[in-house]
This record gives C-alpha cells, structure tokens and sequence, in this order.
C-alpha cells in the first residue's frame, strides 16, 4: 500500500510539473518537465521506501535510513512532545495514515520524524504507545466543534483572500502557453485583443471586477473550510490530553498532553475584533510549528474561545489591568511622529500638498494610538499571569507562573522620563516570551516579584554603606 501511495503522488506531482513547464515555457517544457519528474520522483520514492525501517523499542523508537550512507536516529519517548496522525484523500481510501513525531530537538519547525503510510491501525497504535498510553482511556469530552456558520469568518483574518488572482495568473499564463505553441497567439491576435479589451463598456468593466472582488472573500471561505473542517477540540483520558481533528481533503489529528501545556493565547486583528471573533492557541512546551499543532479553534466567537480557555487553565485566569495614563501620551505620539517628522521634511521641500497629506495621516493615527493604549494590559493571580498587547495583531497571552524561566525589564530614554517600563517575561512554551509594554516601572517589579520573589527580592534589599569601609593602601 505505501508504494501505491508513493507511486499516485508521483503521478500527482506529473501533473504539477506539466503544469508548471505549460505556464513558464509551454508545452515542450510541460512534457520534458513531466518526464524528468516521474522518473526522478519513482526512482527517489522506491529506494526511501526499500531502505526505511523503524523500531519501537521500551524506551525509544528507531528510525533507520539506509540509502548510501546509513543513518541511525534514536528518538526517546521521554523527549516526545506530540505525535500527529494526519491522513490524506488517498490515505483514507487505502487505509494508510502518516505519522508526524516531534521531540522537541531545536529544529524548528520541522518534525522529528515521519513514517510515511503507515497502516492507519499502525498509526493510532503508535500515537498511543509513544504518548504512554494517554490517548485511549475511555474518558472523553468535547470542548468545542467548528460550527458552519464559522466558516463565513474567514474573510476577516485576510488568508486566503489572494486566491482567486493566483488562480486567475496561473490559468491565463497556462492559457497562453498552450496558445503560443499551437500557432493560435501572434501579436496581431494580442493587439486586438487588447483594444477589445479598452474597448468594453465601463459599466462591464465595472461588473467584472465587481465579480472578480466578491471571488476573493468566497475563494477564502472555501479555502477556510477545506482547512478546517469538521474542527473538532476533545479532552481525551483521565489527565485531560488535548486531541484536535481538523480538515476535508486532509484529515490531521494533533495530540497534545496536558501536562506540556502551560498557557494559552488568544489573537485577533481589527476585524475580527469588531465581529468578536479571535483564535485561540496553546503554549506548549518543546512543540515544533506551534503556530499549526498548537491550534486550539480557528477563528471563533469570542465567547466561545474564552470559555474553551478556561477549561485549559482550570479557570477564568486573571484579570487585566489597565497601563497608568503617562502610556496613553506615549502611545499616541509614536502612533504619530513618522507622519509628523514627514509633514515637517515636506514643509522644508516646499511640497505643500504632500504636507497636508501627512497631516492627515497624523490625524488618522490618533485613534490608532488611543487603541493601542486601550489594547495594553497586565495581570497574576496564584496560578497565571496574563500580559495583552497590540493593536493590528492583538494577542493576549495567559501562562502558567511555572512556565516563567526569566524576566527583561528595559527602559527607553522617554520610558525614564515618564516612569514607565516594558516588561518582558520569558517563557520556555510559544514564542519564548511575551511584552508587557508601557507598564509604570513599580508596576512592573511588583509583577515580577509577586510571580518569582526568590529571583527579584534580592535585588531590591538595599545594603547600607558602610562609610568606614577600609581603602587598600
């Protein structure tokens, strides 16, 4: 079965290549592009699959790689932060699954290890054994399941929105490939049509861009939908490991303990603020791509995200604090120095007009820097501390204290002035750390030492000087 689905993607990468010479260099370099594709892509995937091998050993699982040079990876199951199951079209009609496996060796985000069409009983096998076990308890609840009507968020976060002109320059590229090579192209042709073109009514025109603009938040929908389909977020045995199962074509399952998840964090742009929609993820320790595998809900209801939160906290977390009012003036004039320091350059050239232009953009930035000081926020109960920042990327981050491994109290020249601070506290989950920015500078030693006293209170225990001290020589 592994070769059969080996051999299909071979036959599917045929056709991207063929496609790929069509739209650089017609239809001679479609067909060499196809032949040398399908010859170089069977030889690689025959000789990967006969010199692959794996062992799932008590402590570890080997992976064996004997094509040319012999390589030996030694993966122990202590180190295992997550094994993903996900499982294409063609997988789930043969009964195969692929198995992501990541360690949390630095690699970014790649993954550890991946067995490639594995038998989908195999791979739930695996997912179990290499999580001891945590997976299959009989105790399971449901958080939260993508509802059709979320779909219609997509949209609003802007991905995807780019289909439909990446769609429309590939089928006109290919298009005219195709033509040139039939003799169906000259430039008397191109001329013409291009005059039909500058020639067709206005309000046609209007009509076909008006269509073609409706195309890109339906052409992201689509895409939304096909990504995460059928998103579903259980808790799954008796420690509550997380499990989420998401999309259409291809169905990826991610598993993540409970005890390596040390935080969530909640993000949304303008938009999305305005619908209450956010998205939610968790901070995990040692996880690869946490962006993707740590995804806890797509865009959702804001609601709907905060009270899967608290199920992932074990509560509602602390509540925010708002920044002292000095953050507030600092805010709204970085929102407007570069368009006031380009008004004043325009000025000194005489352009008037492009002076006016940038005074009314430091006009429009004023409510921008209002909402980011609105979006500033800082908090810590017994069990979390939580820190909320930015305006066109809101995210709001909510992490266990025990997840805190240092903290970076910096100071501008202007933050002096004004008695403010930014505080940055350094986690080993996410993105190894997170801002509080513009806090007043006692706000923010007080934060520090009420999570990590041990580390701070030493440094604020002033000794007395001892004036008598003795001076050598």
């Amino acid at each position: 079965m592994s070769a059969v689905v080996g051999a299909t993607r071979e036959v599917i990468g045929l056709l991207a290549a063929g496609a790929t010479g069509l739209l650089v260099g017609g239809l001679t370099a479609g067909l060499y592009f196809t032949s040398l594709a399908v010859a170089v892509g069977l030889v690689h995937h025959l000789v990967t699959w006969v010199t692959f091998t794996y062992t799932l050993h008590a402590d570890r699982i080997e992976l064996r790689r004997a094509f040319i040079g012999r390589s030996v990876k030694n993966i122990p199951l202590e180190r295992i932060r997550g094994v993903d199951v996900s499982t294409t079209l063609l997988h789930r009609l043969l009964g195969l699954a692929v198995v992501h496996i990541d360690a949390a060796s630095g690699g970014g985000d790649r993954q550890d290890g991946t067995l490639n069409a594995v038998s989908l009983a195999e791979g739930v096998r695996l997912r179990h054994e290499l999580l001891g076990g945590a997976v299959t308890l009989p105790e399971e609840t449901v958080y939260a399941r993508v509802r059709p009507r979320w779909y219609l968020y997509a949209p609003l976060s802007g991905a995807y929105l780019l289909t439909p002109f990446a769609l429309a320059g590939s089928f006109l590229g290919t298009l005219y490939n195709v033509g040139d090579d039939l003799g169906l192209i000259n430039k008397n042709r191109l001329a013409h049509l291009g005059d039909d073109v500058l020639g067709l009514p206005p309000l046609l025109g209007f009509l076909l861009a008006g269509l073609f603009a409706l195309a890109m938040p339906v052409a992201s929908v689509v895409v939304f939908a096909v990504v995460n389909w059928d998103f579903t977020l259980r808790a799954v045995g008796a420690d509550g490991t997380l499990v989420a199962r998401r999309g259409l074509l291809t169905r990826r399952t991610v598993t993540l303990e409970r005890r390596r998840i040390r935080g969530v964090e909640v993000r949304a742009n303008p938009f999305e603020r305005l619908a209450r929609v956010v998205r939610l993820g968790a901070v995990v320790t040692g996880l690869g791509d946490a962006s993707h595998r740590g995804r806890l809900l797509p865009a959702a209801p804001s609601g709907v995200a905060w009270s899967v939160a608290a199920r992932v906290l074990g509560g509602p977390g602390p509540a925010l604090t708002p920044h002292p009012r000095s953050a507030r003036s600092r805010r709204v004039l970085r929102a407007v120095a570069a368009p006031l320091a380009a008004t004043g350059a325009a000025v000194l050239l005489g352009q008037l007009w492009l002076a006016w232009t940038c005074a009314a953009l430091a006009l429009l930035c004023v409510p921008l820097g209002y909402d980011r000081y609105r979006q500033l926020g800082h908090g810590a109960d017994g069990v979390h501390v939580s820190v909320r920042s930015g305006t066109l990327s809101r995210r709001h981050a909510v992490v266990e204290h025990r997840a805190v491994v240092g903290w970076r109290l910096r100071q501008s020249v202007f933050q002096r002035r004004l008695g403010l601070a930014t505080l940055v506290v350094a986690v080993g989950a996410g993105e190894g750390g997170y801002a509080a920015i513009d806090l007043a500078e006692s706000d923010a030693i007080a934060l520090a030492a009420r999570i990590t006293p041990a580390w701070v209170t030493p440094f604020l225990e002033h000794q007395p000087a001892d004036d008598h001290a003795a001076v050598p020589g």
